[in-house]
């Protein structure tokens, strides 16, 4: 299964329908990751990374080939190991609107196929599918 093979299946889904624990299993297998807005503030994970990130108001999102960065529990403001990650890591971008057009979109570098999901008739999430292969870093 590719990228774009699994945006075209899960595209026209309705919000609370978008991934089936078989079609995440499969994902997984096939080392792709689906990202998908939920709420007005939780972004979902599945597929190769099985996560869920609060962003009520979007948020910016590290990405590592371990999965999601999370920021330091350490206490530690300026934490080196944390910041050798953060230099690392890809970003997706979750941008919330309040108005108009779908509520949830996703901005990232990391090479993606989109799909969309509907909520009354009407697009309410421009979800993305990656490869984890592209969160590998190149030096």
């Amino acid at each position: 299964m590719t990228a774009k093979e699994l945006a075209e299946m899960l595209s026209g889904r309705k919000y609370g329908m978008e991934i089936t624990s078989e079609e995440a299993r499969a994902a997984k297998d096939a080392g792709l990751v689906v990202v998908y807005g939920y709420s007005d503030d939780n972004v979902e994970f599945a597929g190769a990374i099985d996560d869920e990130v609060g962003a009520y108001e979007g948020a910016t999102i590290l990405l590592t080939p371990a999965g999601v960065l999370q920021e330091p529990d350490c206490g530690m403001d300026d934490c080196p190991y944390f910041a050798k990650e953060r230099e690392k890591a890809r970003t997706i971008k979750a941008v919330w609107h309040d108005e108009g057009g779908p509520c949830w979109t996703f901005e990232t570098d990391i090479p993606h196929e989109t799909f969309t999901i509907m909520e009354d008739g009407e697009p309410w999430c421009i979800g993305i599918v990656f490869s984890m292969a592209d969160l590998e870093v190149t030096v």
